[in-house]
């Protein structure tokens, strides 16, 4: 894969340590890794002339860009793959929130608004960025990272800091730069009687080692800070940190951690956050399909399903068909049925043994059926259409959670029919995704193997993908682009594993409400932002 990175400045360039700049010198050397073709440039050296000269298939990182010509941005919004990679607010005239109330701008002070819309992703350093970027720009393709990115050497660094003695003293960084507001600081800490001490390095390593020999760290910013690395940094070094509700670390779950703990965790972001931004970029060329049914109580709905799946106007490569064991398909006879593969098991898996046969396949992309879900003729097509707008983990029947608990959901798709791809929590009935996606889902051991595998798919995916979860259009008056079309006619007897009497109708939502909690608990972001 070919990038470009555009920034405008390179760390150095600068007297000082840019948060900025230092992330982006991280993000180059990490893109250089997956064995891409990685280009840098300034923004004020990316011309209109230099961007037709790059190879079309080029995937533009777009860091700090306030020298970008005019120009060149429309030149890319018309014939480039970009994600704008935010480290503060360039959508603003002031580049301040805070001078707004409750951080939201009057539409006179926005700017870049065309550049962040057409964007395939706009990177929010935390959710607390997200939030804010949203409610200026109101678009729907801003998804936050919740990190930043260090080295391996930097994190050696804070962790050899972890055993310096430290005094019980506060530091305070000597910046320049007003909205640092570090007289204020000072102010605070003498008001306090606190011990405490300016601190500055031109040498980064130097800079972290000097705040390490204090046991906090203070830091009360004037303006929305995205992240705040050096926030981070002070708690990877087993430092306090004291501030205020504009530094966006602090509102990630992950922030609660200190030394160690918090050092490892942003090792494994760094992974998880590079495999995001080439997974927004990655288009696949092969269009292949594997189809995996799912046969339980209802085998007499294969064949019109298969006819359905037959006749799409995308025809899969595979059928493959699990079959989980029940005394109502034994005896069934599967030789007729015309499929490539039969998973004929004599142990009831339940909900994730089918996702477990869709590690072996080798086409690039994966659907999934419940038993009572037949899709309408044009489900593939619709499924890659939405894949091109809204690359993500996508489904028939969407669901928007109210709240923590399972039944307070909202929902989307063949049962109340959107006319637009829908963002949502999770998916079911039917899925379409990238082969690929399906190594988020076994990252963790789910809280129950008994129910939930469309929670945890989506949340896995999003916590350590950045994969979202859509809804294609449903219209009313089209059902041959529904995932599902026969929803209501097959899927609401007493088969139904959330309406039988193996499992009680209680018991099935109980582990519903616990696979919701465990989520939300690790970090699950939801379209309504429950919290627990």
């Amino acid at each position: 894969m070919n990038f470009l990175l555009i920034s405008d400045f390179y760390l150095k360039e600068l007297p000082f340590n840019g948060g900025a700049e230092y992330n982006d010198e991280i993000l180059y050397e990490e893109l250089l890794r997956t064995g891409g073709n990685v280009n840098r440039r300034k923004s004020e050296k990316v011309s209109v002339d230099f961007l037709k000269s790059l190879n079309k298939d080029t995937k533009i990182i777009v860091s700090n860009f306030i020298n970008l010509p005019e120009n060149s941005k429309k030149y890319i919004i018309s014939n480039f793959s970009y994600v704008i990679y935010e480290h503060d607010h360039k959508y603003l005239k002031s580049r301040n929130p805070a001078f707004y109330h409750k951080f939201k701008a009057p539409k006179e002070q926005i700017i870049n608004y065309d550049f962040y819309k057409n964007a395939v992703a706009v990177i929010a350093q935390t959710d607390f960025h997200k939030k804010i970027i949203e409610l200026n720009i109101n678009t729907d393709n801003v998804i936050s990272i919740s990190g930043n990115l260090w080295s391996d050497a930097d994190f050696a660094e804070m962790e050899k800091n972890l055993e310096v003695d430290k005094k019980d003293a506060c530091s305070i960084m000597h910046s320049p730069i007003a909205n640092k507001n570090s007289k204020v600081a000072l102010q605070y800490c003498s008001s306090k009687g606190i011990e405490h001490e300016f601190i500055a390095d031109k040498n980064y390593h130097k800079f972290l080692n000097k705040m390490s020999k204090n046991n906090k760290f203070i830091f009360l910013p004037t303006t929305p800070e995205t992240l705040s690395r050096i926030c981070v940094e002070a708690r990877m070094m087993g430092v306090s940190v004291i501030t205020n509700g504009l530094v966006g670390c602090k509102h990630e779950p992950w922030f609660k951690l200190k030394g160690l703990e918090l050092i490892r965790y942003m090792k494994e972001s760094r992974t998880r956050i590079v495999e995001t931004l080439v997974n927004l970029f990655e288009e696949t060329k092969n269009k292949d399909i594997t189809v995996i049914l799912n046969c339980y109580r209802r085998p007499y709905n294969l064949k019109m399903q298969i006819e359905a799946i037959r006749n799409q106007t995308v025809p899969p490569k595979n059928i493959w068909l699990w079959v989980n064991d029940h005394a109502d398909n034994h005896g069934f006879d599967y030789s007729d049925l015309g499929i490539d593969r039969i998973f004929l098991n004599d142990f009831n898996w339940k909900f994730y043994g089918r996702f477990a046969a869709a590690l072996l396949c080798d086409t690039d992309y994966v659907a999934i059926f419940d038993d009572d879900t037949v899709p309408g003729e044009r489900w593939f097509e619709n499924c890659f259409n939405t894949m091109k707008k809204k690359p993500g983990i996508l489904g028939s029947a969407g669901v928007i959670l109210n709240s923590q608990r399972y039944v307070d959901h909202r929902r989307s798709g063949w049962a109340t029919k959107n006319d637009d791809i829908e963002k949502v929590d999770l998916v079911g009935h039917a899925w379409f995704f990238k082969r690929n996606w399906l190594k988020y889902l076994w990252c963790e051991k789910p809280p129950t193997w008994n129910n939930g595998e469309d929670i945890q798919f989506s949340y896995s995916a999003q916590r350590y993908g950045g994969i979202q979860t859509y809804c294609p259009p449903h219209p009313k008056n089209d059902k041959s682009l529904h995932g599902s079309v026969l929803g209501n006619e097959l899927g609401i007897d007493s088969k139904a594993t959330s309406n039988n009497n193996e499992v009680t109708h209680e018991q099935f939502f109980s582990e519903r409400d616990q696979c919701v909690y465990y989520a939300l608990q690790n970090g699950w972001k939801t379209v309504k932002d429950v919290k627990i």
